[in-house]
């Protein structure tokens, strides 16, 4: 039974409760499931650890590509604006080119014309020379 009762000295029964032993094999396989246990969390801890690690390093490369890619943006943008600044600085030559253009067209046409009207002329010439 779990209670035994003892007489005491002052002849007073009291009750006590008996304890069974314990069978050695659950302490013993207390003691390896929380060991095993420990090994687990440990291990799944350090995976967490690890994973930890990996992403620090991935956001330090990323980081450090996203420097690179800043850089290189600024230099583009800076040899962009110097194409335009020397775009502006050839804006005046580009338009007597094209005022040049233009000019030599109009020089053109009427060099036609002339030659239209010299050959008429030399027509006409031949024309009276026969007469």
């Amino acid at each position: 039974s779990f209670f035994s009762r003892k007489m005491s000295d002052g002849g007073v029964e009291t009750a006590e409760e008996a304890v069974e032993p314990a069978e050695p094999d659950i302490n013993e396989l207390c003691t390896d499931m929380f060991e095993k246990m420990a090994i687990f969390l440990q291990g799944e801890l350090t995976g967490t650890c690890e994973d930890y690690r990996l992403l620090e390093n991935m956001n330090k490369i990323t980081s450090l590509k996203y420097m690179e890619m800043k850089d290189i943006s600024i230099n583009i943008s800076r040899n962009l604006q110097d194409l335009n600044n020397k775009y502006a600085s050839l804006q005046p030559y580009l338009d007597q080119i094209n005022q040049i253009e233009e000019q030599v067209s109009a020089l053109e046409q009427a060099a036609y014309k002339l030659d239209a009207y010299s050959k008429k002329l030399e027509a006409r010439f031949k024309k009276l020379e026969k007469r």
